[in-house]
């Protein structure tokens, strides 16, 4: 152990954190999304802002969510915070291609939020940043419409299931603290 991780385990130590967890806070990976529109979506584009990443799916009966993304995306986008929208067919309740979930995304809810093409959330195929979410905080979406929010540094700062609404309190708590100083 070299000088600097022997100063970090010791500082994490003593605030009660493990070193593994201090370790992961110096370094939040970045991770890059296909977009729904072609292109890339890049978490370190984003850095210093909080993003909320939402799996979610034209057919799910949580899918009425999509409106409070889009009035989260609406409210606070200007302020910094980033709605991202991940489509997953992972649970057998997406359309079949991502042409037709962004028109059925834009027709029914108006989304104009961030989303990716369609990719796999659970599982040995789920996208490298659900299974760095699984790896560090045990946290692997359940159904459609979990949400992870991640703080300005990319680090995971809370998750939650399918049955926490997007414009609940606990949700906008957590990310109004993090959102940049004007």
């Amino acid at each position: 152990m070299n000088r600097r991780d022997f100063s970090l385990a010791v500082v994490a130590g003593l605030m009660g954190l493990s070193q593994t967890r201090a370790h992961a806070a110096e370094r939040a990976p970045a991770f890059s999304f296909p977009s729904i529109d072609g292109g890339t979506l890049d978490t370190a584009d984003w850095r210093g802002r909080p993003v909320l990443v939402v799996n979610t799916a034209s057919l799910c009966g949580f899918s009425g969510q999509l409106v409070d993304l889009q009035a989260l995306h609406k409210t606070y986008g200007a302020r910094g915070l980033v709605v991202l929208a991940v489509p997953s067919d992972s649970f057998k309740q997406e359309l079949a291609g991502a042409k037709q979930v962004k028109e059925f995304c834009a027709l029914q809810f108006g989304i104009t939020l961030p989303m990716t093409d369609i990719l796999p959330v659970t599982g040995a195929q789920a996208h490298p940043f659900y299974r760095w979410v699984r790896e560090t905080r045990g946290f692997t979406p359940g159904w459609n419409f979990n949400k992870v929010l991640l703080d300005g540094e990319g680090q995971v700062v809370r998750t939650w299931g399918a049955l926490t609404n997007p414009l609940s309190d606990a949700i906008v708590e957590a990310f109004t603290p993090l959102l940049p100083r004007s």
